[in-house]
C-alpha cells in the first residue's frame, strides 16, 4: 500500500507500540491521527516527514465514547486509509483471582472496541475503494499461556475477527493485517510479569523485542501488503507448535500458588 498523502488512525498511540507504531508512520508523507484518552497530556512525538501528526481524543471504554469520538473525528473519520487497532489492557491471574469488573472492561477494550471502530471507519474506507485494518492481535492468540486466560480470550477474538474479516473483504480494495505481536519491553510487559510474579520462577526473559523494531515491521507489512506480521525466534516457533508441546511448555514454567 502506498501511504503517500493518507490518514492513518493509530490507538493507544500515547504510549508503548503504539507511540512507536506512530513515529514510525511519521516517517513517511502521511498524517497521523494519534488516538489518546487525553489529547492535552500527549507527549509530542518527532513529526519526521509527516504532513501532521495530531492527537485525538480516542476512548474505546464503552459504546457511547467510541461513537463521540467518531463523530467529534468529523471528515478526519472519512479520510482514514489506515486503521491500527493497537489500544489494549492487560487483566492476568488465575481466572477464580481476576476482578469480574476489569474482565469485562478488558473484553470491552480489547475486543467489542475495535470491532466497533472498525465498524465506522469501514463504510468510509469502502466508499473510497481503498484502506486497510490492521489488528495487534498478540502471540497469545496462537499460544495460550496459564495466567491469561481473559487477555488470550480478547486475543483469540482478535485473530477470529481478522481472518473472518479479511475473506469478507476479498473482492474489495480493502485488506487487514493482523499482528502476531511478542513480548515487548513496554509498560504493560512490567504489568504482565508483576502478574506472573507469583506463579513463574523467572520472568526476566520476557520483553525481549524492542518495541521501535517490531513498530518498524510493522510499517513495512502495511507498505507490503501482508495478511500476518509473524514474530521470530522462540515465540515464532511458539505459534506453529503442536498443542501437546505448548502444554508441557506451560508445565515446566507456571505452577498454581
Amino acid at each position: 500500500m502506498n501511504l503517500s498523502g493518507e490518514t492513518c488512525l493509530v490507538t493507544g498511540g500515547g504510549r508503548g507500540l503504539g507511540r512507536h507504531i506512530a513515529t514510525e508512520l511519521a516517517q513517511r508523507e502521511v498524517r497521523v491521527l494519534v488516538g489518546v484518552r487525553d489529547p492535552e497530556g500527549w507527549d509530542p512525538i518527532d513529526t519526521g516527514s509527516a504532513l501532521e501528526v495530531r492527537p485525538v481524543r480516542m476512548d474505546l471504554s464503552s459504546r457511547e465514547e467510541i461513537d463521540r469520538c467518531c463523530d467529534d473525528l468529523g471528515e478526519d473519520l472519512r479520510r482514514i486509509a489506515v486503521l491500527v487497532n493497537n489500544a489494549g489492557q492487560f487483566v492476568g491471574g488465575q481466572l477464580e483471582e481476576q476482578d469480574t469488573g476489569e474482565v469485562y472492561d478488558l473484553i470491552q477494550v480489547n475486543l467489542a472496541g475495535p470491532i466497533h471502530l472498525t465498524q465506522r471507519v469501514l463504510p468510509h474506507m469502502l466508499n473510497r475503494g481503498r484502506g486497510k485494518v490492521v489488528n495487534n492481535a498478540s502471540i497469545v492468540a496462537r499460544a495460550p499461556f496459564p495466567g491469561a486466560t481473559s487477555y488470550a480470550s480478547t486475543k483469540t477474538g482478535l485473530h477470529g475477527f481478522s481472518e473472518s474479516l479479511r475473506r469478507e473483504l476479498d473482492e474489495t480494495e480493502i485488506s487487514v493485517l493482523e499482528l502476531v505481536t511478542p513480548g515487548l519491553d513496554t509498560d504493560m510487559m512490567d504489568e504482565v510479569q508483576a502478574y506472573y510474579g507469583p506463579h513463574v520462577s523467572d520472568t526476566s526473559g520476557w520483553g525481549h523485542v524492542e518495541p521501535a523494531d517490531w513498530a518498524k515491521k510493522v510499517v513495512e507489512a502495511i507498505e507490503s501488503g501482508e495478511d500476518v506480521l509473524n514474530p521470530g525466534g522462540a515465540e515464532g516457533i511458539a505459534r506453529l507448535a503442536p498443542k501437546a508441546l505448548v502444554d508441557a511448555a506451560a508445565g515446566l514454567v507456571f505452577s498454581r500458588r
